[in-house]
């Protein structure tokens, strides 16, 4: 429906997809068509009620040369990183298996910068495999989840500069050190309690 997956894994309370779309509201058309079939499905066939997912729909463009991999990387490591699992290749709703396996799954298609890691199917795994045996930094997983939270584009200067002037999308600077709460006249932050956090 005009985006093609290529990334996702579906936690307990939350989905991350990596999607390329064709149009700017392809993201959120594909998250809204999800809600509605896959929230109903889980509903009827456990007898259940309400949302299911926690928070409201959030994305980020992706500048793909920098992070794209990382992105993914970022995805499909979220059962470990919740452990869930020792290996990402434990957690079953994920396409780590397709990428590092070979594993057949109807919902991915595989991106250029993917298909890039070597010349044949086994090349490529064996590649992929290889970028999951270190954690991502910490900076990498900062990076990310700021651009998520503010609706950001996540790459160079260049990129977000370019991203957010088409979109309309004013560049929010990364917040630095603690935040600044209101004062109240106690002398003390509002988001302070007695106990200094």
């Amino acid at each position: 429906r005009g985006c093609a997956v290529h990334a996702y894994v579906l936690m307990t309370n939350h989905v991350h997809l990596l999607v390329t779309s064709r149009t700017t509201e392809g993201p959120a058309k594909l998250m809204q068509s999800l809600g509605r079939r896959y929230v109903q499905y889980i509903n009827r066939h456990y007898k259940r009620s309400g949302t299911l997912w926690e928070g409201r729909y959030k994305s980020s463009a992706v500048q793909a040369e920098d992070y794209f991999l990382v992105c993914q990387r970022y995805i499909e490591l979220n059962p470990v990183r919740a452990d869930m699992v020792a290996d990402p290749g434990q957690y079953r709703w994920t396409s780590y298996r397709r990428h590092a396996f070979g594993q057949a799954d109807p919902i991915v298609t595989p991106h250029p910068l993917y298909l890039a890691l070597g010349r044949s199917q086994e090349a490529r795994q064996s590649a992929y495999r290889a970028l999951f045996r270190s954690q991502l930094d910490e900076a990498a997983l900062a990076d990310i989840r700021l651009a998520i939270a503010q609706g950001q584009p996540l790459g160079n200067d260049r990129f977000r500069e370019a991203v957010c002037a088409a979109t309309g999308v004013r560049q929010m600077l990364p917040r630095r050190g603690r935040p600044a709460g209101k004062v109240v006249e106690t002398g003390m932050r509002e988001d302070q309690s007695d106990f200094g956090f």
